[in-house]
């Protein structure tokens, strides 16, 4: 229902799907991961529900924050997050970046909800703003993305932002006759799903991790549902990119479309399999040209630890870092205790970061 602040602003909660769709249109930073579409996904792996916000200002300018929120909770005891660790949320401006009165009123809204924890995270595009009129109220979190800009085409692209030893990889893993396929209709979930499980294995080992510890870990980070409601929901601009080598599933990435913004997703492999024949390199190679083809302006590589391997990887395609900081406020330090449990959990396992 729609209710006005103080100052004037209309609130609209959860915001009108036409309107939402509407303001997504006519905002050029807009990422996949702040459509409708994304937020049903999340509701359909977890038992969260639309608390979107939209805002209309004294002007008639229209602003939209994305969030989700518990079904089943009352409120004192909710979270309202934009999002809950699954992707860039945070505001939808049409026509170019909010200015700081814009800002500024936004978050003083969402510092006064009564959830116990409400958190924002901003797209690279607009956290500037968002970073000069944070209030008090709100703890900070950095975050780095890394976004490959598309401008110039796939020559470009191809000749002068990829690293040397990324061609060279892709080139071998064409003599070695890697084979690719891509998916359009979800097809490919269950194989991806096989990588995956592999990945984890792998990842407990490097991180002294017992198995089933992990395995409950990434389950609740991220339901089985999850990856087939995102096939289902996005359907033909979800693709997914299945490596074979040998005749067996090598490596596979999950790679998303919205508009002109083309996001890799999810990443699964079989390391030895994978790995020797650079199989990952001819894949996001085949999945950065189709972007090219399709019209995208850049390719979402996702977030990494500046200077972390992945963060080597990914730059070596001449993905930039760029600042997507998160903000959170809480009435009761949720944030400190879990860091706190997590690290006591890992000092007791002996846990190595990867």
């Amino acid at each position: 229902m729609p209710r006005t602040l103080p100052a004037g602003v209309e609130v609209t909660s959860p915001a009108p799907r036409e309107v939402w769709w509407e303001l997504i249109a006519r905002d050029a930073e807009a990422l996949v991961t702040q459509t409708p579409t994304w937020l049903d996904c999340l509701c359909e792996a977890w038992p969260w529900e639309d608390a979107s916000r939209l805002y209309r200002f004294v002007d008639g300018r229209r602003l939209l924050v994305p969030l989700v929120r518990h079904r089943r909770r009352p409120m004192r005891l909710l979270t309202e997050e934009s999002w809950p660790g699954w992707g860039v949320g945070g505001a939808v401006v049409p026509d170019g970046a909010p200015d700081a009165g814009e800002a500024r009123l936004v978050l003083a809204d969402l510092a006064d909800r009564p959830a116990l924890r409400v958190a924002v995270r901003f797209g690279p595009g607009s956290a500037a703003v968002w970073n000069e009129v944070v209030p008090g109220a709100f703890a900070a979190v950095d975050r780095t993305t890394y976004l490959l800009d598309l401008d110039g085409g796939w020559e470009e692209v191809w000749s002068h932002r990829f690293h040397q030893q990324v061609r060279r990889g892709v080139r071998r893993a064409e003599r070695e006759d890697v084979e690719v396929e891509v998916d359009r209709s979800g097809r490919l979930v269950p194989q991806f799903r096989r990588l995956y499980e592999e990945s984890v294995v792998r990842w407990a080992e490097q991180q002294n991790e017992p198995l089933a510890l992990a395995r409950w870990r990434r389950r609740r980070e991220e339901p089985p549902r999850l990856l087939e409601a995102v096939a289902e929901r996005f359907g033909s601009s979800c693709a997914i990119w299945l490596a074979r080598c040998g005749g067996r599933p090598a490596a596979a990435i999950v790679v998303l479309r919205h508009g002109t913004h083309t996001k890799y997703w999810r990443g699964a492999m079989d390391r030895s399999l994978a790995h020797p024949v650079h199989a990952n390199h001819l894949l996001h190679r085949l999945a950065i040209e189709d972007a090219c083809a399709a019209g995208s302006r850049r390719y979402d590589m996702g977030d990494a630890r500046p200077e972390s391997s992945l963060a080597h990887f990914k730059q070596s395609f001449g993905a930039r870092p760029a600042a997507s900081p998160a903000y959170y406020r809480e009435r009761l330090p949720l944030t400190a205790l879990d860091r706190r449990l997590r690290g006591a959990v890992k000092r007791v396992i002996g846990f190595r970061d990867a």
